[in-house]
């Protein structure tokens, strides 16, 4: 009797140990298999029109969607912000607000979560259906590196692509606040603009680029990494394992950016 009640006690201890493990070892895993994607992406320069063909896919196929996004994002800003700063009659640091809130925080993680839904799903579901074909196996038999032959060149595109349209995001969402600022409130251009050249600095933009970059590293190695590892899921097999792991990817994708943005501002503050 003592047996099953000790027993009952340490259920909950074990579960949370063995939830801990699993997690500490699927994030070791991650790792590695980042640290390989790395590496053959300079073993070969075989990677290079793999890496512009991705270029294509992640980034000029996502553009519009950046664009559309960014707009409103910066539209809603410059709306909600002159209200709020009416009130304490600082209307003129409208364009500062709008600036260093996109650069700072919106347009990197923004960018990032857009791109996660468009081309990060992707990426897991293109891969994992490759591997539940055993188009993976093939290639492996061919003596062609899978790893540097899908994972390296979508690596490399995105640590390229999400930087750039991290820059797009935040002049088009600055013309949005400009858009509601100054053309629908009738706020003055010349302040909107001059508060924005003297209040933005080279810290903020760098920072927003390294943000992205690392942004693009996690989805694109947590997009691959599900994707790849597909056919070892323990709750399903077959093409639900590939629909688990897409869905899979963009939720892990989106709490890790969320996670690294808290962590990386943490230090450059």
């Amino acid at each position: 009797m003592e047996t099953r009640q000790s027993g009952s006690i340490l259920k909950p201890v074990r579960w949370l140990g063995a939830t801990v493990l699993e997690f500490v070892d699927s994030l070791g895993g991650m790792a590695i298999f980042m640290a390989r994607g790395l590496a053959q992406a300079f073993a070969s320069l075989r990677i290079i029109p793999r890496t512009i063909q991705q270029l294509h896919v992640i980034g000029f196929q996502s553009l519009f969607v950046i664009l559309l996004i960014g707009i409103f994002c910066g539209m809603v800003l410059g709306l909600q912000g002159y209200y709020t700063l009416v009130q304490f009659g600082s209307t003129g640091l409208l364009g500062s607000a709008v600036a260093l809130s996109l650069i700072r925080e919106l347009g990197p993680v923004l960018t990032a979560i857009m791109l996660t839904g468009r081309a990060g799903s992707a990426m897991a579901a293109e891969i994992g259906v490759m591997r539940i074909t055993d188009q993976i196996d093939a290639l492996d038999v061919m003596d062609i590196n899978s790893m540097g032959y899908l994972v390296s060149p979508r690596i490399m595109a995105s640590l390229i692509s999400f930087p750039l349209l991290t820059a797009i995001f935040d002049v088009i969402g600055i013309f949005g606040g400009y858009l509601t600022g100054v053309l629908m409130l009738d706020m003055s251009e010349g302040i909107y603009f001059y508060k924005i050249s003297h209040a933005v600095t080279m810290n903020d933009v760098s920072g927003g680029f390294v943000k992205a970059l690392i942004f693009g590293l996690l989805v694109a190695t947590v997009c691959c990494h599900q994707g790849y590892f597909a056919h070892l899921r323990r709750d399903s097999v077959g093409p639900e394992a590939v629909g688990n792991a897409t869905t899979s990817a963009v939720v892990i994708s989106c709490v890790l950016i969320l996670a690294a943005d808290y962590v990386v501002t943490s230090f450059m503050l």
